[in-house]
């Protein structure tokens, strides 16, 4: 890769990267404007909270550094903020109330109270700082200090105009008595919601604007290289060379590799640390290969064709991020460092797709999302990641305790047994592969790559069904005791684990 490339793409991957994120945030903020742009407030769900301390109090929130910043810019009114409190035990009355920190501070100083430290609500959670006190505390309405508050029976709520200072909500029973049990909703109005949804907005534009002709660019040129070399025969990687001898048709996206004889006991102990490098380059190829695959879909709906550089680049980046995948956590399957190409090479892990001269205008629209939704569901199961999401209940709160899928398990049985019998165990890595081949074909099918609907099946063993390995190399004995192994044995792998 030419380093004017290089700079190119790395220069436009992160102008696209922070344009992605201000889109995404400006998505949100258009929702928060369109939820109130009738007067409404914006709320949060009504949760349960509890402590045997005097108080409930939430944490210092800032607006601005000090009194008279908002008269200094000019603005006349932020919004509001609501707060509904409704107590547990009908008997009792409530509290509720806001103030300036250090006032509060003051009023609490010495009084047992709980700060609302962290609160999550899918599922809902909330965990407290609770502030030891021997010291009671005066009815909270006898104070002069809140600039808002409410009290009394039932559901209460109050109204607080956002003002510049440093501020602290608190909730209490109204006669300061421990043990406030409430339901609690917080809301908010803000009347520059508006403007700063357009400012976003704008700036994603002018960051998308100014990154994706820069990836694009730099990646026609990558691309258009690797063509080149493509129709000049190129470097073939060993033992891949296939013949159909089967009517089972083989999926046009091949992804091969070719497992080490004898693999080092100890050394994918570290693999990840040695994978560094290329995990940074590959996030910026991945935020390329995101864009590229966007501007080749839009060609795709006008045009029917896949652009040929495109295509080819975005080849070469699966095909990169497979080596890294084979010798990592996907496979180990080899200790030889990956190369930093995007091109085909003699390394024992390679990718292709065949290029469809006509792909569908009308897939293009669904295939990714809808048409794939069941591998999708089956591969969650099989090579999600290392988060499977399952749940422990602790109390009333539900915790993950298992971070794992079917293939990583796999892989980390693969690597016990190389660290302790120096042994990759044959038939668990037919297993492996036959996951990551169902994976890698429908990433290039997620990727619009080919019109071809994957297979539902896990197709095991080194090689792609109904294909022949022609002219195979030496074949030599396993140190570990294994048994005779091919050199040009070839495994699958996918981009789904990494």
């Amino acid at each position: 890769m030419k380093p004017g490339k290089v700079v190119m793409l790395v220069f436009g991957s992160l102008f696209a990267l922070i344009g992605i994120a201000l889109l995404a945030a400006g998505a949100f903020l258009s929702w928060g404007y369109f939820v109130q742009r009738d007067g409404d407030e914006t709320t949060l769900p009504t949760e349960e909270y509890r402590t045997t301390s005097s108080a409930l109090i939430s944490d210092n929130f800032d607006i601005f550094e000090s009194e008279g910043s908002l008269d200094a810019l000019g603005i006349d009114n932020l919004g509001y903020v609501t707060l509904k409190a409704t107590p547990l035990d009908t008997e009792s009355e409530v509290f509720i109330g806001i103030g300036p920190t250090d006032q509060v501070s003051r009023y609490l100083d010495g009084v047992a109270r709980a700060r609302i430290d962290e609160v999550s609500f899918n599922p809902f959670s909330v965990t407290y700082d609770e502030i030891p006190g021997d010291r009671a505390a005066t009815p909270p309405v006898e104070e002069q200090l809140w600039s808002s508050s409410a009290s009394g029976p039932g559901v209460q709520t109050l109204e607080w105009d956002l003002r510049d200072g440093s501020w602290t909500a608190v909730v209490m029973n109204a006669d300061a008595s421990p043990g406030v049990a409430v339901q609690l909703q917080p809301g908010a109005h803000l009347d520059f919601l508006g403007a700063l949804t357009l400012a976003v907005l704008g700036a994603a534009a002018v960051f998308l604007i100014a990154g994706v002709p820069l990836i694009v660019v730099s990646t026609v040129g990558m691309g258009r290289k690797m063509q080149v070399e493509a129709s000049s025969g190129g470097t073939e990687p060993t033992g891949v060379s296939v013949q159909v001898s089967n009517p089972i048709a083989p999926y046009p996206a091949t992804l091969t590799g070719i497992r080490d004889p004898s693999l080092s006991r100890g050394l994918w102990l570290v693999k990840w640390l040695l994978a560094i490098p290329h995990y940074i380059v590959l996030m910026f190829l991945g935020i390329a290969f995101f864009v590229t695959t966007i501007v080749a879909g839009f060609a795709i709906l006008f045009t029917g064709r896949y652009p040929r550089t495109l295509f080819e680049f975005n080849v070469g980046v699966l095909r990169w991020a497979w080596r890294v995948q084979f010798y990592g956590y996907s496979a180990l399957g080899t200790d030889r460092y990956p190369p930093f190409t995007l091109q085909r090479t003699d390394y024992p892990a390679d990718f292709d797709v065949e290029y469809p001269e006509k792909l569908s205008r009308g897939l293009v629209l669904v295939k990714w999302w809808l048409l794939a939704i069941p591998h999708y569901i089956v591969l969650a199961l099989l090579a999600g990641g290392w988060y499977a999401g399952f749940y422990v209940v602790d109390g009333e709160n539900a915790r993950p305790y298992l971070f794992s899928s079917l293939l990583g398990i796999l892989v980390v049985i693969v690597g016990l047994s190389l660290l302790f019998v120096g042994r990759y165990p044959k038939e668990l890595g037919d297993f492996i592969m036959g996951i990551n081949r169902w994976a890698f074909r429908v990433a290039a099918y997620a990727a619009l790559m080919r019109d071809e609907y994957p297979p539902f099946r896990l197709d095991q063993g080194p090689r792609e069904p109904g294909a022949d390995i022609a002219g195979p190399g030496p074949r030599s004995t396993d140190p570990a005791g294994h048994g005779s192994v091919s050199q040009d044995e070839s495994v699958t792998s996918s981009l789904g684990h990494s």
